[in-house]
């Protein structure tokens, strides 16, 4: 049963007459049956809050599909803002490091997956799965991975666990089932997705949760269960019933494993008589070799490296049926808000081809089963039968969203803040750099800052070694930094740790960098995708949200793309001054909060030990053991010049000691 908790979106503003207006459109069109529509909103217009209140209006699950980890994390925290009573999570690719698995026949070079899984993105996407499943007042923020294979819905809920105040269930009936779910038990290192017995009481720290659940037993009667807090063990609160979900999206049992194991040595014997049959040995013994130890593996322990690619058994789906994915998670009901629909849609429909053609290949040279293909991303056919009420959000919609919404558009034209679109000027390439580094100064001594844009990687890297070498405060941002270290330096810019980010095409769409006055675009006659018009009036907007506004591009020649934008630019520009007018408004530079982290780095908790020792009576074993887990950190905290962290430590490790 599904929570049925409403909406409710917190926030100091109320609409403008004109974002009412695209609300109350969006609202009606999906009232009236109309499952596409276009929201056109220029830079800084409110778009994210327009989406927030159509979801809180509709009082419907949504989900917000977003181009880009950065962007996505930044409509995260916006929404976490506007619903803090609600579920807001957060779903993008767990790969801080990923290199699939490949084979170049013309160099005949195999290369292994190799993946660095980051553990805290792994949880937001497994707490992502459950609310979906578990409430209605879900809103998931994702990237395009939310296309790709996660596992059957249904097999997620049907494995979840159902507790009660007063069930008969064993404790060692309990710890199988757990084991089952892919908890592991530990007693030394109670993390996310492991479970510890001690006497009568368990506790379960589920994965997707903050605080792990403790049930408390009379026998084999479970007399309580209660929230605790990590690490001291604390009750939060009681609970007369709780659904222990599974630690993993990939939970299988035995019979399961046999039937699949069963199947895939059917498809081996098929594979191998074809390959023997063209005359292709090496291949049909490479694949017999390769599977053969598969088989062996999940036989043995239920599990082997590489499962994904023969998950079509798994699940019970039929060769060329749709993955599930974590459109499958959400009711028929649900909004889909694509954001920057005019990059996010192309990027969505280009993900199933480049997966299968790495596939064939594998399977062509017998590195694996032609079942391998189905663990794949959706095709955008299958996409497109999946999407619920559909929003495409951009400033600059591509025709196919116009085409697919047949012409239904919302227009959001004007900001609240009264915000004109920036002055924009054309300069010479000659002496460039001087140029830049003189504007670069004169916005620094405001206490503002500046975006500039290259072409190349090489570009960017030498003019951010450049700048930095004769003084400037500035960072490079580019797609080899992970999800976190890349909203991390966002963060750092908006605080002033930098004044001038360089990037490539990062600094495009929907960055909100509200402190941002200045961009400068060099190169911006050279056209291409990254210099076309849709790119040139996105990466202008970037300084549409300060009153200060100005945009430089250094070109020798006017181009066609270049025409439409600054033509688009001023356009708006005017718009607004009427706006304005009309409604009395004196633009203002948007005043937006800085957040923390998206991923917090661990500070020293204040624990008071005496009490703990003294309420839970822990032996001696376990608070030495907390002693080693302290000075453990203590010692990180030393490595990384972190000393006052590292003394905070130490005088807990004093104090435990004392109680020893």
């Amino acid at each position: 049963m599904k929570s049925s908790k409403k909406f409710n979106l917190q926030s100091k503003f109320k609409p403008s007459p004109d974002q009412e207006k695209s609300i109350t459109e969006i609202v009606s069109n999906i009232n009236e049956g109309k499952d596409r529509q276009v929201l056109l909103g220029v830079t800084g217009s409110g778009k994210t809050y327009v989406m927030a209140n159509t979801i809180q209006r509709l009082n419907r699950p949504a989900l917000v599909l977003s181009h880009n980890k950065t962007l996505a994390a930044q409509l995260f925290e916006e929404f976490k803002d506007f619903f803090p009573d609600n579920a807001v999570k957060y779903f993008v690719s767990y790969y801080d490091y990923y290199q699939p698995e490949a084979y170049l026949p013309g160099k005949d070079v195999y290369i292994e997956k190799e993946a660095d899984i980051n553990q805290e993105i792994e949880r937001f996407r497994l707490s992502a799965m459950n609310s979906a499943v578990t409430r209605r007042d879900v809103i998931v923020v994702a990237s395009v991975s939310c296309i790709y294979n996660i596992g059957d819905p249904g097999n997620y809920e049907h494995k979840a666990l159902p507790l009660k105040v007063g069930d008969t269930k064993s404790l060692s009936e309990l710890s199988r089932d757990l084991v089952f779910m892919q908890y592991k038990r530990d007693l030394t290192d109670f993390v996310p997705g492991s479970f510890r017995v001690k006497g009568d009481v368990v506790d379960i720290f589920m994965p997707y949760d903050d605080y792990p659940i403790r049930l408390e037993y009379w026998g084999d009667e479970i007399e309580r269960i209660s929230y605790i807090e990590p690490l001291t063990a604390h009750k939060i609160s009681e609970v007369s019933e709780v659904e222990i979900f599974p630690s993993k999206n990939f939970v299988f049992d035995a019979e399961t494993i046999n039937l699949a194991v069963s199947k895939i040595r059917q498809e081996l014997s098929q594979a191998v008589e074809k390959f023997v049959k063209a005359g292709k040995h090496l291949e049909a013994e490479r694949l017999k070799q390769r599977t053969e130890y598969d088989l062996e593996m999940l036989s043995q322990v239920g599990y082997c490296k590489g499962m994904e690619n023969y998950s079509v058994y798994f699940e019970g789906r039929e060769h060329g049926d749709p993955p599930y994915t974590l459109l499958d998670y959400f009711p028929d009901d649900y909004l889909l808000f694509i954001d920057e629909s005019h990059i996010t849609v192309p990027q969505v429909g280009g993900m199933y081809n480049g997966d299968k053609a790495r596939k064939q290949t594998l399977v062509d040279y017998g590195f694996r089963l032609p079942s391998a293909i189905d663990n794949r991303p959706l095709n955008f056919e299958e996409f497109r039968q999946r999407q619920g009420n559909t929003i495409y959000v951009s400033a600059t919609p591509g025709d196919w969203e116009t085409d697919d919404s047949k012409g239904l558009q919302v227009e959001l034209l004007t900001r609240p803040t009264g915000l004109l679109d920036p002055v924009v000027d054309q300069r010479p390439t000659e002496n460039q750099i001087d140029d830049v580094i003189n504007e670069v100064d004169k916005t620094v001594k405001k206490g503002q800052r500046v975006l500039i844009t290259t072409l190349t990687k090489k570009m960017s890297e030498d003019l951010s070694a450049y700048l930095s070498d004769i003084g400037i405060k500035v960072h490079y941002l580019h797609s080899g930094q992970d999800t976190v270290e890349r909203v991390d330096v966002l963060r750092d810019l908006r605080l002033g740790e930098y004044d001038v980010l360089v990037g490539i095409n990062l600094l495009r769409e929907g960055i909100d960098l509200p402190e941002v006055s200045l961009v400068i675009i060099l190169d911006a006659d050279k056209e291409g995708f990254l210099r076309s018009k849709t790119s040139l009036v996105q990466t202008m907007g970037r300084a549409a949200r300060h009153q200060d506004g100005r945009v430089i591009l250094y070109a020798d020649k006017m181009t066609d793309s270049m025409k439409y934008a600054i033509d688009v630019t001023e356009k708006r520009r005017r718009y607004q001054q009427d706006y304005n007018k009309k409604y009395h408004i004196t633009p203002t530079t948007i005043q937006k909060a800085i957040r923390g982290k998206l991923v917090e780095k661990e500070e020293v908790q204040e624990v008071d030990y005496k009490k703990w020792v003294e309420e839970s009576r822990p032996p001696k074993h376990e608070i030495k053991q907390q002693i080693k887990a302290l000075q453990e950190k203590m010692f990180i905290a030393a490595e990384n010049l972190q000393f006052e962290k590292a003394a905070e430590l130490r005088d807990q490790i004093k104090e435990l000691r004392e109680l020893v």
